[in-house]
């Protein structure tokens, strides 16, 4: 089958040819006959099967014909809301490549720039918006978006969406759309909250279902080298070296490991940039551009590009860390062998991190092969990938625990002498603005017990005190000059757990410290 035996119009024909493209993949054969019938579409694919194409030449159709027969307004009439900024540009730049010859108005809007020339295109008119949810419900709200005028619409990555959290950025916009519209709905997977919020938005859908998530496309050939983590830095380098890969995308878990990994390639002449959500937007999109264009060789970027870059004929994905979610294994590889291409997918695989690679080979269903004889790095750990056993919370980051970056809260305080806590910088500090007391008084005195340096209580000190907490301040200030009576360490340990939970609240709530936004 062609595209010619869909029933597509001619000039979106014309834009396809001119763009290489003769032969509808299964998500598109199965999906645009019945978009073109005006069904509401619940489409279950994975990235890279070009699903894209799959809601965006139906809906240029549809909407050129309605154009055609006088029927048209000032409106915007189709809206397509995706996860991230990078998908959303995609599909733009496709409603452009499909739609030349159509005369159709369409712009994209996302966060993280200016709204300013967004603003003027929709002021201009715009037929199909493409949005992300963040920014588009603040233009709503600004009164620049007016969704009144909607006839189709498409929520692309929707699994996605609920993963980052824009279900109810979702909702809020759901409940703008006029009842009486198309509606297509994509998603590489199916829990039970997405399912329920295809009930919401869909009526009597026609279901594709093409490829699921589980599986990893036949056209890339997979293999894991078993390194440990000091040693998988020398290792990509390694296969860099192979002038014949001249471009490669490598992932990591983490936007900091992501930024260590680029500035590691840079300094071995390789040219390297990163991509991840801390970077600026002009920043991302100029490293995106230039990866496509080959003026950068190596693109090492965190999940949220395992979704949406679409760069045409990528040989090479390094998991440079595997996913500890199974299914973005799936999702990253995807990035090559795209449309019945051939591709590369490389994993390294630590120690802590054999776990990982036993939940994705049970979920691809078929073991990786393991790469013997190109590694000149591999690990001493020859136990079988089957007997792997998840690592413990504390392992699965080269970071030290929370509980030693925030002071070491649930260590015992009442053991510390007298002399160590004289060393101590906060008390030394303290010290200079009081009067010097005895060695015997300082002793006994917990760290919340010294006034600061501005000379103020600590907050909480002369309040009421938390249900439980046994404090003996008052007692210490009545009493100073006399001599503390001695504790014995039975009760010290008592008081100790009784501080325990509050201070292990402080140290470890996921709300506080170390959560970077």
């Amino acid at each position: 089958m062609n595209f010619n035996d869909l029933a597509i119009i001619a000039p979106i024909l014309k834009a396809l040819a001119e763009e290489g493209y003769t032969t509808p993949t299964p998500i598109q054969e199965q999906a645009i006959p019945h978009v073109n019938a005006g069904r509401d579409l619940l489409g279950c694919a994975q990235t890279g099967t070009g699903k894209t194409a799959a809601f965006s030449i139906p809906t240029l159709q549809r909407l050129y014909t309605k154009k055609q027969s006088g029927d048209w307004s000032n409106k915007i009439k189709a809206l397509i809301l995706t996860p991230t900024r990078e998908l959303a540009i995609q599909i733009d730049e496709s409603l452009a490549a499909y739609g030349r010859h159509v005369g159709l108005r369409h712009t994209v809007i996302f966060g993280g720039v200016g709204q300013k020339p967004q603003t003027d295109a929709l002021a201009r008119g715009v037929d199909i918006l493409t949005a992300t949810p963040g920014r588009l419900l603040d233009l709503m709200n600004q009164g620049f978006v007016n969704l009144k005028g909607i006839e189709f619409f498409v929520l692309d990555e929707a699994d996605r969406m609920l993963d980052m959290g824009f279900i109810h950025d979702v909702r809020k916009v759901l409940a703008v759309l006029p009842n009486k519209r198309q509606s297509l709905f994509f998603s590489a997977t199916m829990p039970p909250e997405i399912v329920k919020l295809a009930d919401t938005i869909l009526t009597d859908p026609v279901k594709v279902e093409v490829t699921p998530v589980s599986s990893t496309a036949d056209t890339v050939r997979q293999s894991v080298y078993l390194v440990e983590r000091d040693n998988k830095r020398n290792l990509l380098r390694h296969i860099l070296e192979d002038k014949a890969i001249e471009s490669a995308l490598v992932f990591t878990r983490t936007k900091h490991g992501a930024d260590k990994v680029a500035e590691f390639l840079n300094k071995q002449g390789i040219k390297t940039e990163a991509i991840h959500g801390n970077k600026a937007q002009n920043a991302r999109q100029r490293a995106l551009s230039n990866f496509k264009e080959r003026t950068t060789r190596v693109l090492v970027a965190t999940d949220i590009a395992a979704r949406g870059i679409d760069v045409d004929n990528l040989s090479h994905v390094i998991n440079f860390e595997l996913p500890n979610i199974p299914e973005s294994y799936v999702h990253r590889i995807g990035r090559t062998g795209r449309a019945g291409a051939s591709g590369i997918a490389i994993s390294f695989c630590e120690t802590d991190e054999r776990a990982y690679l036993k939940d994705i080979q049970k979920l691809i269903g078929r073991k990786v092969p393991v790469e013997v004889a190109n590694n000149p790095f591999p690990s001493d750990n020859r136990d079988p990938i089957e007997v792997a056993k998840p690592p413990k919370p504390n392992q699965r980051e080269p970071r030290e625990p929370r509980e030693a970056r925030n002071g070491r809260a649930n260590q015992p305080r009442r053991a510390e002498k007298g002399p160590q806590q004289q060393n101590r910088p906060e008390l030394v500090r303290a010290s200079e603005q009081r009067t010097q007391r005895t060695d015997d008084t300082q002793s006994t005195r917990r760290p919340d017990q010294v006034r600061s340096a501005n000379g103020q209580k600590p907050r909480g000190e002369g309040n009421a005190q938390p249900a439980g907490r046994n404090d003996n301040r008052n007692r210490s200030n009545n009493n100073r000059g006399q001599k503390p009576a001695p504790r014995d360490s039975g009760s010290s340990a008592s008081e100790d757990d009784r501080w325990r939970p509050w201070t292990s609240y402080l140290s470890t709530s996921p709300d506080r410290f170390d959560k970077k936004k």
